[in-house]
């Protein structure tokens, strides 16, 4: 079985000499649901383009050996009025829009290297030494039938609000916590 503590993690800042590999591990990743227009690569591709460019992008890759297993990246949002917010609905806490804050885009790990640790091993060195006070992600419910925002719930992340970034894509839900957590 592959661990964690095998996949040696590297930080890029710069999407552009890792772009291949982004695509790739997310095409693997998203298999079932390429052939749904928000899902698929070209999609994907267009997001990842705009991200890149907004403030604070980092990405954190997982390889093993010459493999690539997984990545998160992030990027910081800009206020209250990022569009980040802008499009979450119910009653956000107090102050939250205030504090700055980073936003989780994507996580992704291969199929052979879950339930490893390595999910949480990109993230959390992915968080490590950031300025951020919070970070927040959006995640589909009915991702894994529940699990995958479970394990967010278990990492700490806190339910607080609803969000449909595109049309194509499915309703989420918005979570947060802090960037370093006790």
């Amino acid at each position: 079985m592959t661990t964690a503590a095998s996949v040696e993690l590297r930080h890029v800042t710069d999407a552009q000499p890792v772009w291949q590999t982004l695509l790739d591990v997310y095409a693997d990743v998203r298999a079932p649901l390429l052939h749904l227009p928000h899902y698929a690569v070209d999609s994907f591709g267009e997001r990842l383009a705009r991200h890149a460019k907004e403030p604070g992008f980092e990405a954190v890759i997982g390889y093993d050996g010459d493999e690539p297993v997984g990545y998160a990246y992030v990027n910081t949002l800009q206020g209250h009025e990022d569009r980040w917010w802008a499009r979450t609905t119910g009653a956000l806490p107090a102050g939250c829009t205030a504090i700055p804050t980073l936003a989780l885009k994507e996580i992704m790990v291969r199929t052979p290297w879950r339930g490893s640790g390595t999910a949480r091993r990109i993230h959390d060195d992915l968080l490590t030494g950031r300025p951020e006070e919070q970070v927040t992600l959006m995640v589909n419910p009915a991702a894994g039938d529940g699990k995958v925002e479970a394990l967010y719930v278990a990492w700490g992340y806190e339910h607080v609000g609803q969000a449909q970034p595109s049309p194509g894509s499915p309703p989420l839900h918005v979570m947060i916590r802090a960037v370093q957590t006790p």
